[in-house]
């Protein structure tokens, strides 16, 4: 049973109360299935790279063994190439509502099973799980391009899409990272991993036209700082060039401009970025600012705030929006696994074409 002790960690001002921060954990518990399956909502689909997400909050709470569930979730339902598919009605692995099967939504498994280890230290985990990370690591590397970047998905039909999301590659470049950190653990390399790692970070840095253009979008702003591609100045420069387009002053941030809509998930993932980046004072600032989107009686968040309209939408309290957020509270409190998976600490580069040439 999650307790303000339990969670005193997750404690930041104007953001999380212990006991806040504990309702929050119980609200992600509630919508867990007894087979670790951790959906959206209960009644709304699961999508491995979200109930990802939310494990790796409810490790980052302390509550290792519903996380542990999840991941074992994910390792009964592996397909045979390695895949999961991109959507399972209330997290029924028997009832699949989009057989198409994503490159992002695959490589996460790398970074919670790698955030797991290093909450708890549990090594006999890493062995079970060692074999899911390979596969999903090999489905994922089989749709990179000649460029460097990782093609969007395969369909049901298993016909490769080869067209390439920055969000969805910035995303794998920290899971290639962290899968790469799992291998060294085990004492053993994975010398094509590292290639791979190293053309996808070139691609993301220096070949904007070898991805889709969704600047539109806030996740292709800060995900390449996130996912731990670009850093220092370079990553300095992109967030203050989309810094006015994107954040609205005691709102939160937009999902899409130029509509009219902030989204909590966004909004934490950016406040990690911050972070990664040494700016805690502008993390916490967008912390608070979301703050009008948690719902006080479940502890979780509504997904968005139409601002014009003064309305949530959708009418939606999400595990992975409440999950974001815990992890960004986290990294700022100083949580030892969640800051070490973010910031990069003890991730491996990968071999970087600009630094190899």
């Amino acid at each position: 049973m999650t307790s303000p002790e339990r969670t005193e960690h997750l404690v930041l001002p104007g953001v999380l109360t212990a006991d806040q921060a504990a309702a929050t954990v119980r609200g992600i518990r509630a919508v867990q299935r007894e087979d670790g399956a951790i959906p959206w909502f209960r009644g709304h689909h699961l999508d491995p790279w979200d109930h990802t997400e939310a494990a790796m909050a409810l490790d980052a709470a302390g509550e290792h063994a519903a996380a542990e569930r999840a991941y074992e979730w994910l390792a009964r339902h592996q397909n045979t190439d390695g895949s999961w598919y991109a959507a399972y009605a209330d997290g029924d692995p028997d009832d699949v509502t989009d057989r198409g099967r994503e490159s992002n939504f695959c490589a996460y498994v790398a970074v919670g099973v790698w955030h797991h280890y290093l909450a708890t230290g549990d090594e006999a985990f890493v062995d079970r799980m060692w074999p899911v990370v390979v596969a999903a690591v090999e489905f994922v590397l089989g749709l990179q391009q000649p460029g460097g970047q990782i093609g969007w998905k395969r369909e049901a039909d298993g016909t490769p899409v080869t067209d390439a999301l920055l969000t969805g590659s910035s995303s794998i470049h920290q899971a290639l990272r962290c899968a790469l950190a799992i291998a060294e653990q085990r004492e053993e390399p994975q010398p094509d991993w590292e290639l791979a790692a190293g053309a996808l970070a070139h691609a993301i840095r220096r070949h904007p036209e070898r991805f889709l253009d969704k600047d539109r979008y806030s996740m292709d702003w800060y995900y390449p700082v996130l996912g731990g591609a670009l850093t220092g100045p370079e990553a300095k420069s992109r967030m203050e060039e989309g810094w006015d387009r994107f954040v609205v002053p005691g709102l939160g941030v937009r999902c899409v401009v130029p509509n009219p809509w902030v989204t909590g998930g966004e909004s934490a993932e950016l406040a990690l970025a911050l972070w990664v980046m040494g700016e805690s004072d502008r993390a916490l600032e967008i912390l608070k600012s979301i703050q009008h989107l948690r719902d006080a009686e479940s502890g979780l968040y509504w997904t968005g705030y139409v601002f014009d309209d003064k309305a949530v939408w959708p009418e939606e309290l999400t595990t992975w929006t409440a999950g974001s957020l815990l992890l960004a509270v986290a990294a700022l409190g100083g949580d030892e696994a969640t800051c070490a998976v973010f910031s990069g600490e003890r991730l491996p580069r990968g071999l970087d074409p600009e630094c190899c040439a």
